[in-house]
C-alpha cells in the first residue's frame, strides 16, 4: 500500500525538482485507477459542472454536488492526497461560509485540503479557513466561476498589465497561508517566474512545463468530454469512440437477437426441470 502524500511530502517534492501528476476525478472507478496508476493528488473540481452534470459552467455547482462527488473519490482513492474545490458562492459572501463549507468537505468526505479560487480578493477568505485548521490550495489565472468578468474562457496574463496583477495575486495566496498554488492558462514565462518568486509549490493547468507539476481534467485527457477540448490537453485515450461503438454493437445485437446468448442466461437448476414444469401447470 502506497503512503499518501501529505503537505511535508510536496514541499520536499519541489525542492527535489520532482513534479506532480494530479487529475480530476468524481466517481469512484475513475479515482481507483488514478490511485492504482500512482497519482499523487486528485481534485473533485467543480468542473463536474460540465464534465459530468452537462452544464454549460460550474456555477449551477452546489456543495451537495461536490461533497457527493468528493465521498465517491475518497472511497475509490483512499491512499490519495485529495482536494475538494469549493463551488460559486460556498466562499464568497463572509468567512463564516468559507469555514463552515471547507469543514464539510473534511468532515463529510475526508478531503485532505480545498482550492478556491482567486488572489488578492479572496486572501482574507484563505487566512480564515487555514486558521481553522484546513489546508487550502489557491487558483489563478483562468478562473472559471468567474470567466464572466474574464472576457470568457481565455488566457490571463498575456500583457504586462495583466501579468503584474497576477504576481501580485500569487504572493497574496502565499501570504495568506495557501500550502499551494494553481496556475491556469497563464503563459510559461509568467508560470516560471512565480515559480521561482514563491515558497510554496506551483502547479500548472494549461501554464506550461516550468513549474513543480501538472493538472488535467480526466475527462479530457480520456476523451469523454466532446463540447471542446482546450488548446493545453494532451488526449491520452478516446474513450468516447470505444464507448459509441460498444454501444451500437450492443443495440444492433438486441435488435438482431443476438444478445442475450445462451451464455447470458441463467437455466433452471439441473433435476428440477420436472418440479418446473408441474409448477407453471398450476396457473394454467
Amino acid at each position: 500500500m502506497t503512503k499518501k502524500k501529505g503537505r511535508l511530502e510536496f514541499i520536499q517534492m519541489k525542492q527535489a525538482g520532482e513534479r506532480a501528476a494530479w487529475i480530476t476525478a468524481y466517481d469512484f472507478p475513475t479515482a481507483s485507477f488514478a490511485e492504482g496508476a500512482g497519482m499523487d493528488m486528485i481534485l473533485v473540481g467543480d468542473s463536474l459542472g460540465m464534465v459530468v452534470l452537462g452544464y454549460e459552467g460550474t456555477v449551477p455547482v452546489t456543495m451537495d454536488d461536490c461533497i457527493r462527488h468528493s465521498q465517491a473519490v475518497r472511497r475509490g482513492a483512499p491512499n490519495t492526497f485529495c482536494i475538494g474545490d469549493m463551488p460559486f458562492l460556498s466562499y464568497q459572501v463572509s468567512d463564516e461560509d468559507a469555514v463552515r463549507n471547507a469543514g464539510r468537505f473534511l468532515k463529510e468526505a475526508d478531503m485532505d485540503a480545498v482550492k478556491l479560487e482567486g488572489g488578492r480578493r479572496v486572501a482574507g477568505r484563505i487566512r480564515a479557513i487555514t486558521d481553522a485548521g484546513i489546508q487550502v490550495m489557491g487558483h489563478i489565472g483562468l478562473t472559471p466561476q468567474s470567466s464572466g468578468q474574464l472576457g470568457g474562457f481565455k488566457a490571463q496574463g498575456r500583457d504586462p498589465d495583466s501579468a503584474r496583477e497576477l504576481i501580485k495575486d500569487a504572493l497574496a495566496v502565499q501570504e495568506a497561508g495557501a500550502y499551494a498554488l494553481l496556475l491556469e492558462a497563464v503563459p510559461p514565462e509568467l508560470t516560471e517566474y512565480i515559480w521561482k518568486k514563491l515558497e510554496i509549490p506551483v502547479y500548472s493547468i494549461g501554464a506550461g512545463a516550468p513549474c513543480d507539476g501538472q493538472l488535467i481534467i480526466c475527462g479530457d485527457m480520456l476523451g469523454l468530454f466532446q463540447a471542446f477540448t482546450p488548446k493545453f490537453v494532451k488526449k491520452y485515450a478516446n474513450v468516447a469512440e470505444v464507448e459509441i461503438a460498444a454501444f451500437k454493437e450492443y443495440v444492433s445485437d438486441v435488435k438482431q437477437g443476438v444478445f442475450p446468448a445462451d451464455e447470458h442466461v441463467y437455466h433452471i437448476l439441473k433435476g428440477k426441470e420436472e418440479d418446473f414444469a408441474k409448477m407453471l401447470k398450476e396457473f394454467e
